[in-house]
């Protein structure tokens, strides 16, 4: 399955030229043998490899590569603690009671999160980041990272080529910034700890408290600091907003949205396979009318980043809805450049093989492409671990905990799921049953009921995707329902 995808601006077909000239490959005519040539929906070249296929920063200059990461180690070898170096300083007392360490000259950078070698360990207390802004110049308040980050990719397609996959926040738009700070904050308990032991009058008790934060980290904990580059092919500068190209200029860039009955012609002969019936017709298939959807080629993908090969389920039998981001105060003009950043986070940096989410959807109700392979295609991504087989991740750009989704959101949640369910022959308002590869709330090779539109808390121990868009789901299926012609 797949994993980014967020809808840009709304444009409608402009005419038979824009049409797919065969169907999409369905999971049914991938089983039975038969190929379609549909040009749209299919998956994206591989670019050569070059040096951005390594680990490390892209070459100053270097038009081929987009984007860069930077790495800064936060845990002293042998657990100690650390002490300063070119690019952090050393760990000092904060406020808050806890720990914390200042970049001292790091590039640009517009995402942050945290990694560490072992996925199963757990850093201690709460991470915090704290970034200076290259507009302002000024500090941002504090803000958590999620260091238990919720998606993953199924054990059997784990690592991305050469590397393993390691343990990982979840990644955090921040835009364009020049300097980061980073603190643990302790837990209540660890707090109190620290508290008796700043009040003791032995030095070396104290010492020891307060320094426990940094050492107590996972072996290998550096944190991460993400260029989104410019758009692959584009003359646009890193950190160049104003000259993103529109995704709709680009060629390639836009699936265009389509009618009812176009759509049905094109995807019919598939979504009848999925659902043999005495009629077995096209006509008689409940498909929503596909969305505009902006393609990797359209938020500017750098192919050579991704594995070659691409994992398909034998179909697509529900939607597994999530956010991401981190943050809601981003501008939808950012979006392309945010999804280069979580590429590059998943794939360079935890050492996935490509996006993990499918699609994305923007609060503006933007959908975008995301895990390569083929819109309309059962590709397998890596976003709720225990049912990433034969599902789609779709991850709604924000953080929904206290936040209401827009309207454009919601609406574009469910036209992405009339379509793409409906494509495989799934009534997107309806139930399915779907069997466990083992996670954190059903264990491995339980028959588990789900709708099919469901919350990434249904299927995985999370509180993603916030509990004011779980909310809206409801509404969400009942729309795609109807856009299908259920209701």
């Amino acid at each position: 399955m797949r994993a980014l995808l967020v809808t840009s601006i709304g444009v409608a077909c402009a005419g038979a030229l824009l049409l797919p000239l065969a169907p999409t490959e369905s999971a049914e005519s991938m089983l039975n043998g038969k190929r379609s040539t549909s040009v749209e929906d299919g998956a994206p070249p591989l670019a050569a490899r070059g040096e951005g296929g390594l680990r490390g920063d892209a070459a100053e200059g270097d038009g081929s590569i987009s984007g860069s990461t930077r790495s800064l180690t936060l845990r002293a070898p042998g657990g100690g603690t650390r002490a300063g170096d070119k690019l952090l300083s050393a760990w000092e007392d904060d406020p808050s009671g806890g720990r914390r360490v200042t970049s001292r000259k790091v590039k640009p950078f517009s995402l942050v999160g945290m990694v560490w070698d072992d996925p199963a360990a757990a850093p201690p207390g709460r991470l915090q980041v704290q970034t200076r802004s290259s507009a302002t110049k000024r500090w941002t308040p504090w803000r958590t990272l999620n260091a238990h980050a919720d998606g993953s990719p199924s054990p059997g397609e784990r690592a991305r080529k050469g590397k393993k996959v390691l343990g990982a926040s979840a990644p955090l738009w921040v835009g364009d910034s020049t300097a980061v700070r980073v603190r643990i904050v302790p837990d209540a308990k660890d707090a109190k700890d620290a508290k008796d032991a700043k009040d003791a009058k032995d030095a070396k008790d104290r010492s020891k408290a307060r320094g426990a934060g940094e050492a107590a980290l996972p072996k290998g904990a550096r944190l991460e600091l993400v260029d989104p580059g410019k758009a692959a092919g584009s003359g646009a500068r890193a950190g160049d907003r104003a000259r993103e190209e529109d995704p709709a200029k680009r060629p390639g860039g836009v699936l265009p949205a389509l009618n009812r009955g176009d759509t049905r012609a094109i995807y019919g002969e598939d979504a009848a396979d999925a659902t043999p019936s005495k009629k077995d017709r096209a006509e008689d298939t409940h498909i929503g009318p596909r969305p505009q959807i902006i393609t990797r080629k359209g938020w500017g993908a750098d192919e050579s980043l991704r594995e070659p090969q691409f994992g398909y389920g034998r179909t697509t039998k529900a939607a597994f809805v999530h956010h991401s981001a981190e943050t809601n105060n981003y501008d939808c003009a950012d979006v392309p450049a945010i999804i280069r950043s979580i590429y590059r986070y998943h794939v360079k940096s935890s050492g996935w093989r490509d996006l993990g989410y499918n699609f994305l959807v923007d609060k503006c109700g933007k959908i975008y492409e995301g895990r390569a392979g083929g819109a309309a295609k059962p590709v397998t991504g890596a976003h709720t671990l225990g049912f990433n087989t034969d599902t789609t991740g779709i991850a709604v750009l924000g953080t929904y905990s206290k936040a209401k989704p827009s309207k454009a959101a919601k609406d574009a949640l469910a036209k992405l799921t009339a379509w793409k369910l409906g494509v495989h022959g799934v009534d997107a308002s309806g139930k399915v049953t779907l069997t466990s590869e083992g996670g954190t709330k059903h264990k491995k090779g339980n028959k588990v009921t789900f709708n099919a539109v469901s919350g990434h808390r249904d299927g995985f121990s999370t509180e993603c995707p916030g509990e004011q868009l779980y909310r809206e789901l409801p509404a969400v299926r009942t729309e795609a329902g109807r856009l299908q012609g259920r209701r």
